[in-house]
């Protein structure tokens, strides 16, 4: 996954406050033109205890995967789609969803979506795959 440091971001500092700087979207990968993410506190990669904060663009675009821990979207602007195990709900600005451990969830935008995302603890560090871009 890309990012735009060159060190990886960490759940905690041991700091009074945490602190991460706003920084641009970069595209996930190369060949996934319509989709920019970036993680804020830390990158999904191994265990952690904590939660893990992300911000996503989706632009006429989705995404899917199958993920060991809860993943919680809150949309900022536009419209998502948030799909497992066969129910769909449509997420407009202010709404929020949450697709629960052990589940494929998709994700896409017919036309734009922004939103914050949150992982939930992933104590064993059980890996995410079956990744899926596709374009709308």
């Amino acid at each position: 996954m890309a990012t735009t440091s060159t060190e990886s971001p960490s759940l905690t500092t041991g700091e009074e406050i945490d602190f991460w700087p706003a920084e641009s979207l970069p595209f996930m990968k190369d060949e996934w033109p319509r989709l920019r993410c970036r993680f804020i506190n830390s990158l999904p990669v191994g265990a952690w205890d904590d939660f893990i904060l992300s911000e996503w663009d989706l632009r006429a675009c989705g995404w899917e995967d199958f993920h060991p821990h809860t993943e919680t979207n809150f949309v900022l602007e536009g419209e998502l789609h948030v799909q497992t195990e066969g129910k769909t709900v449509i997420l407009k600005p202010g709404d929020s969803a949450r697709v629960n451990p052990g589940r494929t969830g998709r994700y896409w935008a017919p036309v734009y979506a922004r939103m914050v995302t949150i992982y939930g603890p992933n104590p064993q560090g059980l890996e995410s795959h079956s990744f899926r871009y596709f374009e709308i």
